[in-house]
């Protein structure tokens, strides 16, 4: 007992101090986008032409370029910072992306409005214990794993009163990862009606959001909104665990509207 307690010791507090501090990300994180139009050539649209998920528009022909970034479809390659001749595009290392509205993922140069929080009425329901089913709808595992990580010791979700449950009756709402395969379609639909009302829908990664790279592929939806309303979109491929920790608190309204 005596060797397990000093072992703790040693080992100290590895919990994250999130949401007033994060760790450092790794060097070769990409977070997000950041584009300059100023650096722009006219008439160029290297960035939209090497984007493999058309994720880029750069508006109409024979204007300067305003390369806008569809964070819903974006898979974060870096095809676009590369091909960009004059470095008018590149990845930054902030982890917040997450929106309440589809519109609000297409960022620019402004760069993006960050979730807000819900109502008040819905605040008081589920702002101190949500209780989530995760649903992994034709997903490659890897937004799967990034949710896994946030029930380990160094993100602790369950801290913030945020817990994933085995069935959708124990639910307050769906999280759901994959871009909806037409054979996940019914399946994911009576899950969200077996979640007793008020319920929330929370999206993560792109292919939940917008189908990913498989948008338009005869065997999917194209994300979670063709099927069911949507509170809250949560970009990447994958999300960083921060990036869902973030959106997720950001609805609950435990991060202030506008801070960083």
């Amino acid at each position: 007992m005596l060797n397990l307690l000093r072992a703790r010791l040693n080992q100290g507090h590895r919990t994250l101090d999130f949401p007033r501090s994060a760790s450092p990300l790794p060097e070769r994180y990409r977070g997000m986008p950041h584009v300059d139009p100023a650096k722009c050539a006219d008439g160029c649209r290297a960035c939209a032409d090497a984007c493999p998920v058309d994720a880029i528009s750069v508006g109409a022909q024979g204007q300067r370029p305003d390369p806008r970034i569809d964070l819903g479809s974006c898979v974060f390659c870096a095809d676009c910072v590369q091909a960009c001749p004059t470095s008018a595009l590149r990845y930054t290392q902030e982890f917040r992306m997450a929106a309440r509205t589809r519109q609000d993922l297409v960022v620019g140069a402004e760069g993006m409005k960050l979730a807000q929080a819900l109502d008040a009425k819905s605040r008081a329901l589920f702002g101190r214990s949500l209780k989530l089913r995760q649903v992994s709808a034709g997903g490659c595992n890897g937004c799967e794993v990034e949710v896994n990580v946030l029930g380990t010791i160094v993100f602790d979700i369950v801290r913030f009163g945020i817990q994933m449950v085995a069935s959708p009756r124990h639910a307050d709402g769906l999280l759901i990862t994959g871009p909806v395969t037409r054979n996940m379609r019914l399946a994911l639909q009576k899950t969200y009606d077996a979640v007793p009302g008020p319920k929330l829908v929370i999206a993560v990664g792109g292919c939940a959001i917008s189908g990913g790279p498989f948008r338009d592929h005869p065997q999917v939806t194209n994300g979670a909104d063709a099927t069911l309303p949507v509170d809250l979109y949560v970009p990447g491929c994958p999300p960083h665990p921060l990036t869902i920790l973030d959106g997720l608190l950001r609805l609950l309204g435990r991060i202030e509207e506008g801070k960083r």
